[in-house]
């Protein structure tokens, strides 16, 4: 017979409300979850849902024991929402170096003042960065790459286990630097052949106006730019859609080795 006393015994909901605050963390961070406006009533609900789920196998592998006071239970909360927003913010990576790539050659094209309004972010982007962040979101879906997500928040109850250890080891902290570093690399692969060719188009056009002075070059560049930084974007979208395909999978299998 079940003793109810001990499923609500203090250890265990202390147990259970310090899974919901790593998943809660996670959810502060990781994409599709953080990056569009999903309200926090459904935020909360889902956190509370997958620690319900995860809490059956956590308990039965881990040697919790409750703190005694108010200042450890506060250390242990912010430990382990400080462990679930690192794997969000790991995996988010992705999404900033393709906003960050498609930033590179929408300025390239002379669209830097062309902001709207990102309900993706919250604040003001240039057109084709809320275009390719769509599309990256997509392919993000497609692959089920929010599975990964999910697997490594479990993966991190393992190798760092819920009480008062330091979680951050100078390999943790080592790798997720050169995650982060991977944001300008990822970044100019994706910007480099539009960027490339709107830079060359730039200095074809300044040799234009030095053999043309009679010519108004800037009148011709600005609409030249915008519509071949357009078509070229369109050439590109199934390449890139491809490369993250690739890039996803072996990122996020990435995430999960270090949590």
């Amino acid at each position: 017979m079940i003793n109810l006393f001990d499923i609500f015994s203090p250890t265990n909901i202390i147990l259970f409300i310090a899974i919901v605050t790593r998943t809660s963390g996670l959810f502060a961070s990781a994409p599709m979850f953080s990056t569009f406006p999903i309200p926090h009533q459904v935020k909360i609900w889902l956190s509370a849902s997958i620690a319900f789920l995860m809490f059956p196998l956590i308990q039965a592998h881990t040697a919790f024991y409750a703190p005694t006071s108010i200042p450890e239970l506060t250390v242990i909360l912010f430990k382990e929402f400080l462990i679930g927003y690192a794997i969000g913010f790991c995996a988010n990576v992705l999404f900033v170096a393709i906003e960050l790539g498609a930033n590179m050659f929408s300025i390239q094209m002379g669209l830097s003042s062309d902001q709207a309004l990102n309900p993706l972010s919250g604040g003001s982007s240039p057109t084709m960065t809320q275009v390719y962040s769509w599309l990256m979101t997509m392919v993000f879906i497609a692959l089920n790459a929010h599975h990964w997500l999910f697997a490594a928040l479990y993966s991190s109850f393992q190798s760092m286990p819920i009480g008062y250890g330091f979680a951050f080891s100078p390999e943790v902290v080592h790798q997720i630097i050169l995650i982060v570093s991977q944001i300008f690399v990822i970044a100019l692969k994706i910007s480099l052949p539009i960027f490339g060719v709107l830079f060359i188009t730039d200095i074809l056009l300044g040799f234009t106006s030095k053999m043309m002075p009679q010519m108004n070059i800037f009148m011709v560049s600005i609409p030249l730019k915008i519509y071949l930084g357009l078509i070229l974007a369109i050439m590109f979208v199934r390449p890139m859609v491809e490369y993250c395909g690739v890039l996803i999978p072996r990122f996020m299998q990435t995430v999960m080795a270090i949590f």
